[in-house]
């Protein structure tokens, strides 16, 4: 971890309203633990057991063991395991947890495009494979984290939407295998809680970055950002009219973790920081107001080939997170902070050779 990083997730441990004595003595099962959330979740997880001396064990379910070992190599084995585990395989009968955070996802466009039946099959089978390991468990709480795509496109007729408020998606472009994977993955988590009775809440999450983006991060912030520190134009290959909430990593982890232990079963929940609101168009302009000599602009240019991108479609998702903070929920970082801390971070690990 950089300091950055350091520093968002000693602000989570640090948080009151995270019931940590609830993770005493009990196994935390984390899929997708090389991403983004889920790295910085099991490394939140670690710092929380070292301070209140939880004595809990980290479950950290990888499909690439090369990829672990970069991100984990350190760390005491005595508190995190890692697991191989393909999350579209039947989890084996010997592994056992007491809570888990199911996070494992195809989040790249351009595979999306390609490879859409895995796309689909990776959400839909994982999240069978992961709740027939919660029930089999009975497990104390689960958390399967979905996307605000499942959204879909909106009429717009409603200035925030709340998590009843979905709306339409073509199931004939390749792109929405995508959300409309997501939105079966939470009716899975519906039925699962109905019919065994299992303990999972589902997160919607907002598009979420902070500190220790992966150096191949593509996603446009992680572009954005790369743009500023190098110097380069910020082009985009879309009018950038798309808008949406986001949400900072720490900010999210801390949702995940009070949705694991207060949640309602078998419930949908926004995790989006409602004054993120903005375009891509305008996210680019926050990125360059960054650029401390003024030699960035932002250009425009759309491709004859733009569809095949696998851009997701142009739509107006301003989230509603009442819900969530209604358990205790409370984001501390605005857009400006979550860029500022993105960028520092990244030139630390430039710095660091990573």
């Amino acid at each position: 971890m950089n300091p950055v990083q350091k520093e968002d997730i000693l602000g989570v441990v640090n948080l009151s309203q995270i019931e940590w004595e609830k993770f005493r003595d009990k196994k935390i099962a984390v899929t997708g633990a090389t991403g983004l959330i889920g790295k910085n979740l099991i490394y939140t997880l670690l710092e929380a057991d070292k301070k209140y001396q939880l004595g809990c064990q980290i479950l950290a379910f990888v499909r690439n063991q090369e990829k672990a070992a970069e991100v984990f190599g350190n760390i005491n084995e005595k508190t995190l395991w890692i697991v191989s585990q393909d999350v579209t395989k039947p989890v084996p009968e010997e592994i056992r947890a007491d809570y888990l955070v199911h996070g494992a996802s195809i989040t790249t466009s351009k595979v999306m495009i390609e490879k859409p039946v895995e796309t689909i099959m990776t959400t839909v089978e994982g999240t069978r494979n992961l709740l027939d390991f919660a029930a089999k468990c009975q497990m104390k709480g689960v958390v399967y984290l979905s996307s605000m795509e499942a959204y879909g496109m909106t009429d717009g007729s409603k200035e925030e939407l709340r998590e009843e408020d979905l709306g339409y998606i073509d199931l004939t472009n390749i792109r929405n295998g995508y959300s409309e994977g997501k939105r079966m993955a939470e009716c899975l988590c519906a039925a699962f809680a109905s019919e065994y009775q299992v303990n999972v809440r589902i997160a919607r999450l907002a598009q979420t970055f902070g500190a220790g983006i992966a150096k191949d991060e593509n996603r446009v912030f992680a572009q954005f950002a790369r743009s500023v520190l190098k110097g380069e134009d910020i082009v985009l290959h879309t009018k950038g009219d798309k808008a949406n909430c986001y949400c900072y990593t720490s900010d999210a982890i801390t949702g995940i973790l009070i949705l694991l232990t207060k949640g309602e079963n078998g419930q949908s929940y926004n995790v989006a920081n409602m004054e993120t609101f903005c375009s891509i168009r305008e996210l680019a302009e926050i990125f360059l107001q960054f650029d401390e000599k003024k030699q960035c602009e932002l250009r425009i240019e759309i491709p004859e080939n733009a569809e095949s991108l696998g851009y997701a479609p142009s739509s107006i998702l301003r989230l509603n997170s009442g819900k969530l903070m209604n358990l205790g929920w409370k984001p501390e970082k605005n857009m400006r902070d979550m860029a500022g801390r993105l960028l520092k971070s990244m030139k630390l690990d430039e710095k660091r050779g990573l």
